[in-house]
């Protein structure tokens, strides 16, 4: 491909996906419909306190859930408080966490209870591997414990339980040191530590119960469990496996390039799901999935990851608006807390999307960029619409769940030479007609 003359892209258009959709209207029931499953008052007492364990992930309405189970707790008469269970995240300060959970809409004056995000930690206990097990001091000062967490697969590895409830007993209350502790560990033995660490915490008899969430391919909440602690290390496997399933995915494989618009801590932990983009590169093991892509360009960062890029390392190349826009500190902590320095590497750059792209472009291995399979997603949690290359178009039509709802049409950029947003124009275009 000559380097000297202008790229000259295919055209695209936008494909709607069909994905599994099961989302909650009434929140408030959901809670207190799984709330009510077992009978609380014969485990506790009035006036006792609750340690209410929330992370910082992107959860889909995470603040109606925690407002309505405060709620629950307090109409039995308990006292509960919230803590911050996000490992590293934040900075790895208490205002940091504080600062994450007031972004996901908790605070102290929202949810009518007390924020306690000191990073103060104790070890409780220690595994025959080795493993240090710390756990946040202001949770252990409650009479009991109580954790809310979404169930999903996680970007770092593979095993029976992922991400989910076990996961936030253990590196989320572990705070800071906890969190290191469990990635050093687990080069030599695996995540399997998690399970055993859970296992440990939740026979210490002071966890009251976890509230297990679901989302739908949408990234809806679809499901509300309330789970007892003898059942939370199970409950977790077998959430795991219907999240998994449910989850929304790039409909192609074998791509030239993927186009991401948006990394941040609020889409994934790592920026961008590698469950999504195929792609991931870790000491504990790197893998490459579907949609096998040759290069990954990642446009921007969110404003709600507040400067947190942990996960850019993950791309071939992103734009210098990215790069300004990143808080080194916050992306280091992170990407160092998970034994992951790879994740914060920054890629090359460039100062427009249009150079950006010609990089990828002339990278890929291809005499002519009309064959290029190209994708383009707002972000990993955003896949119901998807800008596509014609090189895909007989993969359309074939795909039930796919629907052309634009025409074909050059990409379209800006004065600046930047990226012009594709949206959902409202109007379907008839398959037969538009090719």
């Amino acid at each position: 491909m000559n380097n000297t003359k202008p790229m000259t892209y295919p055209d695209m258009a936008v494909v709607k996906q069909k994905l599994y959709s099961s989302g909650i209207n009434d929140i408030s029931a959901a809670v207190l419909s799984a709330l009510s499953a077992f009978t609380i008052s014969e485990m506790v007492k009035p006036g006792k306190t609750v340690a209410v364990a929330v992370g910082s992930r992107g959860i889909n309405r995470i603040d109606s859930v925690v407002y309505h189970s405060l709620k629950f707790l307090k109409n039995k008469g308990l006292k509960p408080f919230i803590v911050p269970a996000m490992g590293s995240h934040g900075g790895a300060t208490a205002k940091g966490q504080r600062d994450v959970l007031a972004k996901l809409g908790i605070t102290e004056s929202t949810m009518g209870s007390p924020v306690c995000s000191e990073m103060d930690v104790v070890q409780v206990g220690k595994l025959s591997n080795g493993l240090k097990i710390f756990f946040s001091k202001k949770a252990l000062e409650a009479d009991h414990i109580v954790v809310i967490n979404r169930i999903k697969p996680h970007t770092k590895f593979r095993a029976e339980i992922e991400s989910g409830l076990c996961k936030m007993l253990t590196i989320g209350l572990g705070k800071a040191q906890g969190a290191t502790e469990f990635h050093r560990c687990a080069v030599q033995h695996t995540f399997k530590v998690i399970e055993d660490a859970a296992t440990f915490i939740i026979n210490q008899g002071r966890i009251l119960f976890g509230l297990a969430l679901l989302e739908d391919g949408r990234g809806d909440l679809a499901y509300v469990e309330a789970i007892l602690p003898s059942s939370i290390v199970e409950r977790d496997k077998i959430l795991l496996k219907e999240a998994r399933a449910a989850m929304g995915r790039i409909p192609f494989d074998y791509l030239d390039i993927l186009i991401v618009d948006f990394i941040g801590k609020d889409i994934s932990g790592i920026g961008m799901d590698s469950n999504i983009t195929g792609r991931h590169r870790d000491i504990v093991g790197d893998f490459s999935i579907s949609p096998h892509v040759k290069r990954i360009f990642a446009r921007d960062l969110s404003p709600a990851s507040n400067g947190n890029g942990n996960g850019i390392g993950l791309a071939d190349i992103t734009t210098k608006r990215l790069v300004d826009s990143l808080d080194i500190q916050k992306t280091y902590i992170n990407a160092l807390t998970a034994i992951s320095p790879e994740k914060a590497a920054i890629p090359i750059y460039f100062d427009t999307d249009r150079k950006s792209l010609d990089v990828c472009a002339r990278t890929i291995g291809l005499d002519s960029m009309a064959k290029a399979r190209i994708v383009r997603i707002k972000d990993t949690a955003s896949l119901e619409l998807l800008q596509i290359s014609k090189a895909l178009k007989l993969e359309v039509l074939s795909n039930p769940d796919l629907e052309l709802i634009t025409p074909w049409q050059p990409f379209e950029f800006d004065e600046d030479d930047n990226l012009m947003e594709f949206k959902n124009p409202n109007k379907t275009i008839r398959n037969t007609l538009a090719f």
